[in-house]
């Protein structure tokens, strides 16, 4: 079982009290009516998927509620930061070096 820690209530909990909620850091367009069919479907459906660190939305949906950022890695699931929402996004390559290490 994965424990995930949330930065909100500073408890780090078992991974079946959270949701996932996507890819973290995509900006709201400024002028939805101005975008045409395709960009819409671009902002809503197309995500980078990455392999390896990803950084992602997650909600303590049974814990307190609120949605915090994670970095993980897609290849292992490990957990490698997680960090509030409005923070700014961490360096993913250096991340990706200390991991290695």
């Amino acid at each position: 079982m994965l424990l995930i820690f949330c930065p909100c209530c500073g408890v780090e909990r078992p991974e079946t009290e959270f949701r996932y909620g996507g890819e973290a850091h995509i900006a709201r367009p400024a002028d939805p009516s101005a975008l045409n069919d395709e960009e819409w479907a671009q902002f809503l459906y197309m995500r980078s998927n990455t392999r390896g660190l990803y950084a992602e939305r997650w909600r303590h949906a049974h814990g307190c509620g609120r949605f915090f950022n994670a970095v993980r890695d897609t290849v292992s699931d490990k957990f490698i930061c997680t960090y509030k929402t409005g923070e700014p996004k961490p360096d993913l390559e250096a991340l990706a070096r200390e991991a290695a290490k």
